[in-house]
């Protein structure tokens, strides 16, 4: 029965005769459509997802090879001084040993009792003096000997412990960069399997949510207070940021022909005299904070609770920043994104 109510409903719907027949098909068409862009949306949900856990482990990589360069110069420091050290070692062990022979050649009797033989005053006033001498002289190359021995020790024990960290960061930057190609291989994976017209379709999406967050932003008259001046040093960053535009983004990168988002804006404040840390989640600790309201070009703008994404901001309510992998250096709307708070690498100039 359901068969054939089946197979008489199509025929029914086929009918040029019948009036409800094109709506229907509309009806049909209209709900796949809808559902293809629920499809295409949770698409862009995931992608997006993956993208933004790669950009936090990114900031983990970055932060990771941050610590290994500085531990790395650390540790040849202290190769120096130990080489150092070994030597001013060497020397003293060499004038104790001359200082022993000495004694040796001289009959192998203490000072003291050398002082107690002699019967001349003169002689015994003579030798009194280079006794004390001698004992001084002793004392100092002993205490010295000590003195190196324990830097010597120290210099071992802190490379030791220099090392050990060094190996720790080292592997969690590994750690950090096969979590970060895990999830872009997963991002690109999901986009692969789209047709060309539904990655065009998806770039729309990510536009148009852009756009409304940015619209939301704007409707809220943050703009009202902001200035749109720059200082000299931040039109020299903007001027390098801005001449980025187009390069691809890659995770890592500093340029100058690739950038990640923070890679793009230390190398801009560096064009622009002052140099700033390297991850955004440490550009948002270290450099001084900003009200949204006293917001001007150049300042930074550090996005989501994580600190994970930072963006320059060019007035007139945009940035330029490097996106994500698959995108190139761009310039958007300031509010697209959450913004977590602003900083001023050049402070209150």
């Amino acid at each position: 029965m359901g068969l054939l109510g089946g197979t008489a409903t199509a025929a029914y719907a086929d009918d040029p005769k019948n009036p409800s027949a094109d709506t229907g098909r509309a009806a049909d068409a209209g709900a796949a459509a809808d559902a293809d862009a629920r499809r295409l949306d949770e698409v862009r949900k995931k992608i997006d997802a993956l993208y933004r856990k790669a950009e936090q482990a990114t900031d983990a990589y970055n932060a990771a090879k941050e610590q290994v360069e500085i531990q790395q110069k650390e540790i040849v420091k202290l190769a120096r001084s130990i080489d150092t050290t070994q030597r001013r070692l060497a020397t003293l062990k060499r004038q104790a040993g001359a200082l022993a022979s000495a004694q040796y050649r001289g009959g192998g009797l203490p000072a003291e009792a050398k002082l107690m033989l002699n019967v001349d005053p003169e002689g015994f006033l003579d030798n009194a003096t280079l006794a004390r001498k001698g004992q001084l002289a002793a004392k100092r190359m002993i205490s010295q000997l000590s003195y190196l021995e324990g830097d010597l020790e120290d210099y071992s024990d802190s490379a030791t412990e220099r090392w050990e960290k060094l190996e720790a960061n080292r592997k969690k930057k590994e750690s950090a960069r096969r979590d970060i190609k895990k999830k872009i291989d997963e991002a690109k994976k999901l986009e692969s399997r789209l047709a060309a017209k539904e990655k065009d379709r998806l770039k729309k999406l990510e536009d148009e949510q852009a756009f409304k967050q940015q619209q939301k932003w704007l409707d809220s008259g943050v703009l009202k207070d902001i200035s749109n001046k720059a200082s000299a040093l931040g039109k020299k960053a903007i001027s390098f940021a801005t001449a980025q535009i187009g390069k691809d983004y890659v995770w890592g990168a500093e340029g100058p022909d690739t950038f990640d988002c923070s890679g793009l804006t230390l190398r801009a404040w560096q064009a622009g005299d002052r140099t700033i840390p390297r991850t955004s989640q440490e550009q948002w600790r270290q450099l001084p904070r900003i009200a949204l309201k006293d917001m001007r070009p150049g300042d930074l703008i550090i996005y989501f609770s994580d600190a994970s994404h930072v963006g320059m901001y060019l007035g007139d309510g945009a940035i330029v920043h490097a996106p994500r992998p698959g995108r190139q250096v761009t310039i958007t709307g300031a509010g697209s994104m959450p913004i977590l708070g602003v900083v001023r690498p050049d402070g209150d100039r």
